[in-house]
Formats: structure tokens, sequence, C-alpha cells
């Protein structure tokens, strides 16, 4: 492996040349979870000074420069050298592409393989001049255990980043592979040959994850999700429930343009460890002010056409999920699903989280009580009935549904829009 680096060595500066644009790490851009791991030169690594430590991104002059400003940001599509390490100026209407660069450090290959390697990109949900992606790598047996950088978008007005649904890929030298939009929510495993979350040592293991963020500078909608565990009254943006617990969803929607929109759908994406209760879906609005049962169950899959609403019309969507444990982890768990409204070919989106603390045999090796089923009440009204007219509602809100128009993901404010 040392061979590997001495090459890379002879041509660092050219490297760093080449990258152009990347500036000196700023203040508080980059970190860890040991509050500022050391950098090490190629020399120092080549020396063995890692001994048998896995770390990453620790580099001072490497492939891509200083490996702690691992973040970057370019237009789509542009040459590889145009990376912005730090700041990018950004417009209404194009597509950027934010770049994490993965590299474990140890020069040992194979013997130094780091282990539940993820990636992870945190993309701000509000609207202003200045948007800051954070991106995280973590590795279950590094040192440090997780690492981070960021790349900040400026533009001229507020604006909204919108993240383009399946975008997200890693590459090496295997080749590029597709990775899940959990690369913005949970985190996305990485790999080498495959994405099973081991990454050996040194150059030629090393690899790059790349998502696509949208900018725009108009806000049509405010999505705002909340749960409660079923049974209770207060909607919040996350509860503590356990396995077996049934926990309902609401998502509201309200039209922020001064027009009419039409064919507005809402769409839930359900983490692994809950599942949709059939028959449980209901809508809210001007002209069901009680409450309208759904016939379809394709909320958390295709979506569903909530109909047409003038401006500040709104509407809740509301339906029950169950926690079931297909992959929970000993621990405590944080099981995030996103609502979305799609408007207009743009979707506007937020989240809520049920927090799930495992703690049965498999764990301690000794029995835990079966979590007793909460009983099923009667759909209520909402709190805040929708104020103003819901034009018509389209036959699929109570029928079969409907084919969600855009599937790109859309990061508009969880928190309250004020326009």
């Amino acid at each position: 492996m040392k061979s590997i680096y001495k090459s890379i060595l002879s041509v660092s500066a050219a490297a760093i040349v080449m990258a152009g644009t990347l500036a000196p790490v700023m203040v508080n851009a980059w970190g860890d979870s040991d509050n500022g791991r050391p950098s090490y030169t190629l020399e120092q690594i080549n020396k063995g000074e890692l001994k048998d430590t896995i770390t990453f991104n620790s580099i001072s002059n490497g492939k891509i420069g200083d490996e702690k400003n691992f973040v970057g940001a370019k237009v789509a599509g542009a040459e590889v050298s145009t990376w912005n390490a730090n700041t990018i100026n950004v417009k209404d209407g194009e597509t950027y592409t934010i770049r994490l660069f993965v590299h474990n450090n140890s020069p040992k290959g194979m013997e130094a393989i780091a282990k539940g390697v993820k990636a992870t990109f945190s993309i701000p949900t509000t609207v202003a001049k200045s948007q800051t992606i954070i991106g995280y790598i973590d590795s279950s047996n590094a040192t440090p255990k997780r690492y981070w950088d960021e790349v900040t978008l400026n533009a001229d007005e507020d604006v909204y980043l919108e993240y383009v649904d399946g975008s997200a890929k890693y590459t090496n030298n295997k080749g590029t592979f597709k990775l899940s939009n959990d690369v913005i929510i949970s985190g996305a495993t990485l790999g080498y040959t495959s994405m099973n979350g081991e990454i050996p040592g040194c150059y030629e293991y090393s690899g790059v994850v790349t998502i696509d963020v949208k900018v725009h500078s108009s806000v049509a909608a405010k999505v705002s999700k909340t749960v409660r565990i079923k049974g209770t009254k207060t909607w919040s943006e996350a509860v503590d429930a356990k396995v077996g617990d049934e926990v309902e969803y609401q998502i509201e929607y309200k039209n922020l343009l001064a027009e009419t929109v039409n064919d507005v759908m809402i769409r839930d994406v359900l983490p692994t460890n809950v599942e949709y209760v059939n028959d449980t879906t209901y809508l809210y609005n001007a002209n069901y002010q009680s409450g309208v049962k759904l016939a379809d169950n394709t909320v958390t899959t295709s979506g569903i056409n909530i109909g047409s609403y003038s401006t500040k019309g709104n509407a809740y969507v509301r339906f029950t999920g169950k926690v079931v444990d297909k992959t929970l982890a000993c621990g405590s768990n944080q099981l995030v699903n996103w609502a979305s409204a799609t408007v207009k070919k743009s979707v506007y989106k937020d989240d809520a989280s049920v927090m799930v603390k495992k703690d049965d045999e498999s764990c301690h090796e000794k029995p835990t009580p079966t979590p007793t089923p909460t009983p099923e009440p009667t759909p209520e009204t909402p709190e805040e009935l929708p104020n103003t007219g819901a034009g018509t509602i389209v036959t699929g809100a109570v029928g079969a549904g409907a084919v969600v128009t855009t599937l790109g993901y859309f990061v508009a404010s969880r928190k309250k829009f004020v326009k």
C-alpha cells in the first residue's frame, strides 16, 4: 500500500493546484466526535505514524488537498476541478452537485477495514439567503467515529433547497453505486465492491458520495408533520414509543400562493420499523370538517390526491402506523418519516420522529414483557379546522388515489413559513 501513497506524494502539489477553488479550512467548518482529530502528511502516513488506528480524512496534503475540507459543491455538470469547498454562489432554478470525499487513511489496505461506514447529508429546511449543507461520515471502528464538514450556498434572495430524488451515488475504483434517499435521512451505507459498510485503508479504496440539490426562490406551500401515540391528544414533532405501539401521524398542507392550485398530492415515506395500518387514512378540509375516511391505502406508496385549494386553503391528512422491530438496534432508535405535498411539480416536505428504545432479551438475555396494544379511538376532528374552501375534491381522494407526478424530494421549512 505504501507504493500507492508514494505515487500520490509525487503529484500531491499538482492535485492541490487542480482542485483550484479549494480554500483553507474555515474555523468550525469541519469537526469530529473527538473534538479535533490530528492531521497527518502523506510522509507521516508512510512512516507508520497511524500504527493500527483507522481514521478518515485526516491527511493535510492529500488527493483533494486538506482532507478535512471534504465536502464541496459545484454547478451540476461542471468540470470536476471546479469544486468549491467552503462557499458557492447559487441562482434560482439551478441544480448543484454536493460532494463528500471518503478516505480511510490507514495504509494497511485489507488489514485495516473500516466497519459500518455511512454517509449522511443534512440539508437545511429553512428559507434564507444562505444555506449550509453538512456532510457526515460514520464508522463503528474508526477513531474518531464521526466526521463532518460543510459547504455554504449563498444567494441574492431567499431560497430553499430541493434534494433531487434518486440523485445520491457513490463512486470509487469499482464503479458507481446508487444510494438510497436515506442519505439525507438516517444515512446511506457505503463500501468498496458492495455497499456493505466496509472500506479498506489506502487511496485505492477511497470514493466520493454525491447528491444533487436544486435552488428555488418561491414558496408555494407549507407542510407540517406531527405525531402522537394513538389514544392521546397532544401532537408533537417527536414521541417516545415501544414496539407494538400504534402512532397517529398528521400532515397539514396550506396553499401559500395567491391563486387556486389543483391536484395537490400528499405522500408519506415511513421508516423501516413503522408499518402503515390499513384503512386508517382520513382527510379533513373545508368540505369535510368532520373528516372523511379515504377508500384507498396509498398515502405511504403512490400518494393521495386531496384536490384543489384556494389561497390560504388548508387540509389535514391523518393515518395510523404501527411500530415493529425489523432492524431496530439495541438502545435508542430514531424513526424519522417524511411527509410531502406535490404542488405544480414542486415537492414540499416536513418530518416527524418516533423514538424507540430496544431493551429486550436479545440485548440483555432476559425476557421483556410484550407491549399491550392501545385500543383504537374514534377518529376526531382536528383542533384547528381548515379555514378556507377546498375547491373540488378529485375522485382519487376517496377512490383509488393517483400517482405522484413529481418524485423529487423537496426540503422546504419544517417549521412555520411566514409569507
